[in-house]
C-alpha cells in the first residue's frame, strides 16, 4: 500500500463484518418476482454498496420496466419491509471469520475504529450481531445524502473520528466503495475476489491471513 501512518480503520458493513448481501438478495428477488421477472445472483453483484434508490432503478433497468416516483417510493418501503424481517432473526453466529477480532486487533494498536455503511439498518443489525460498542463512530445511510462512488460516508466517518482522510485505510468488497475511498484520499483493503475489486491496494479473501501476520495495512 502506499506509505503512510493508518491512525484509523473504517469498515464497511455488508460482505465485510456480515454478509448481509443474502438477504438483500432475497429481498430484491422476490420484488422482481412480484413484477413479473427473475433477479439473478450475477444481477445482485452490481447493486453492492449503492443505495436502496439506485439498487431500484437498476432492478427496473434489469425488468425493462418504468414506473412512477410514487411507485418507486412503495417498491423501495416494501423491499424494506421484507428486509429488516429477514435480518432481525441474525445472530452474532453470522458475523464473518475473523472480523471482529482483526477490529479489536487494530485497536489494541491504537488505532480508531470507524464502521462507514450506505445501510439505513445498519443500527439494527449492529444490534442484533451485539458488536455496537466495536466501533468509536458509526456513519449509516441515515447520516449521509450521497451514496457511494461519492466518498461522503468515509469523510463523514474520518471527520468525526477525528483523523486526516490519509492516515485512513478503508475496508471494502464492492466496487463503488472502493473507489469511495480512493476518491477519499484513503487507503483501501479490498474484502473478497481481486477480480471484483481491481482497484483496491491489496486484497483479502477475509480477516484470518491479517490475524495470523499481526498485520496492520499501510
Amino acid at each position: 500500500m502506499t506509505a503512510r501512518t493508518m491512525r484509523a480503520a473504517i469498515f464497511d458493513l455488508d460482505g465485510v463484518i456480515v454478509d448481509t448481501a443474502k438477504y438483500h438478495y432475497l429481498a430484491w428477488k422476490r420484488l422482481a418476482l412480484e413484477l413479473g421477472f427473475d433477479f439473478s445472483e450475477a444481477d445482485n453483484e452490481r447493486l453492492k454498496g449503492v443505495s436502496r434508490m439506485r439498487s431500484l432503478e437498476i432492478l427496473l433497468e434489469i425488468g425493462g420496466l418504468d414506473v412512477s416516483e410514487a411507485d418507486r417510493e412503495a417498491m423501495a418501503a416494501r423491499k424494506n419491509e421484507w428486509y429488516v424481517q429477514y435480518i432481525s432473526d441474525m445472530t452474532p453466529d453470522e458475523l464473518l471469520p475473523g472480523a471482529v477480532e482483526y477490529i479489536a486487533f487494530l485497536r489494541s494498536k491504537g488505532i480508531k475504529i470507524a464502521l462507514a455503511s450506505a445501510s439505513k439498518n445498519a443500527s439494527l443489525i449492529l444490534d442484533r450481531l451485539q458488536i455496537g460498542a466495536a466501533f468509536d463512530v458509526v456513519v449509516d445511510g441515515t447520516k449521509v445524502s450521497k451514496a457511494k462512488p461519492d466518498p461522503e460516508v468515509f469523510t463523514r466517518a474520518a471527520a468525526d473520528l477525528g483523523v486526516p482522510n490519509a492516515d485512513c485505510v478503508v475496508f471494502e468488497d464492492a466496487e463503488a466503495g472502493v473507489e469511495a475511498a480512493i476518491r477519499a484520499g484513503m487507503g483501501c483493503v479490498g474484502v473478497g475476489k481481486p477480480g471484483n475489486l481491481r482497484d483496491a491496494e491489496i486484497v483479502i479473501t477475509g480477516f484470518e491471513p491479517l490475524l495470523t501476520l499481526n498485520m496492520v495495512p499501510r
